[in-house]
């Protein structure tokens, strides 16, 4: 029973260090990004919701957090949290190689 302190838990401290930097901080991250572009969200975006529909923002309700969407079939009402990037956003990006 010598060998005590801390470098019994050595493998374990840097097993959750790893699993820190390579998943939960990504995901907060990319968490905040998303919150950030939803609150940036205005009248006239052409926007691409999570489901792959396309439109354009009509409406922003801060009070329950939805927005209303033209598409070409008519008007739909979302939750910001479901709209995925703005569209102008995915055709100025650069191309892969």
């Amino acid at each position: 029973m010598g060998e005590g302190g801390i470098s019994a838990f050595m493998p374990f401290i840097l097993m959750f260090v790893v699993v820190y930097f390579f998943m939960i901080a990504p995901q907060m991250k990319r968490a905040k990004k998303e919150k950030k572009f939803a609150a940036e969200l205005k009248k006239g975006d052409r926007v691409i919701t999570k489901s792959g529909l396309h439109g354009k923002v009509l409406e922003l309700n801060d009070k329950d957090g939805s927005c209303v969407i033209e598409t070409m079939s008519g008007k739909m009402k979302y939750e910001r949290s479901a709209i995925s990037m703005e569209m102008s956003m995915k055709l100025n990006a650069p191309a892969k190689k």
